[in-house]
């Protein structure tokens, strides 16, 4: 099996793989060409976000400097939008519902590196899915760990760390 079925199993899996490094770099090409755009290159930014992200609903609006480390396992539901600053580690599934408005400077981490040093550095990881639900509104510079999952209607305070 590989790292990155792996990663989609939710099973451990070495972060330091090759096949894995040249998905992120694949990722950071997309959403470095995303954040270069303007705001009337709608055309444009559809476009890279739908080849970067697995499901991009309608009327989503994701303000740069956006960033992630696949985006092939974020999902993105209708009538989103995402302020400035955003980073999403995917390395295991991200929801995000309709009519969701998320804050400047949100992290969305559903990576856990290993706690063990030794392992750590050899690169142990795994990850657990994000939910998001719909018309949720997350305040600015939350933090949403692993696992976690937000039911609808929910509203996240600026400056939360969401930990289950």
């Amino acid at each position: 099996m590989t790292e990155w079925e792996k990663l989609q199993r939710g099973q451990i899996y070495n972060d330091f793989d090759d096949d894995l490094f040249r998905r992120r770099i694949a990722a950071k090409k997309l959403f470095r060409a995303y954040n270069r755009t303007e705001d009337e290159d709608t055309g444009t930014r559809e476009e890279l976000l739908r080849r970067l992200i697995r499901h991009v609903g309608r009327g989503v609006w994701i303000e740069p400097e956006f960033r992630c480390e696949y985006g092939q396992n974020i999902s993105i539901e209708d009538d989103v939008y995402i302020n400035f600053g955003c980073v999403i580690l995917d390395c295991a599934e991200v929801v995000i519902g309709a009519h969701t408005l998320i804050g400047p400077n949100v992290g969305i981490y559903p990576v856990n590196h290993a706690l063990d040093a030794d392992e750590r550095a050899r690169g142990v990881c795994c990850g657990r899915p994000v939910q998001i639900g719909q018309n949720v509104w997350i305040g600015g510079s939350v933090t949403i760990l692993s696992g976690v999952t937000i039911g609808d209607n929910a509203v996240i305070g600026a400056g939360s760390v969401v930990t289950r």
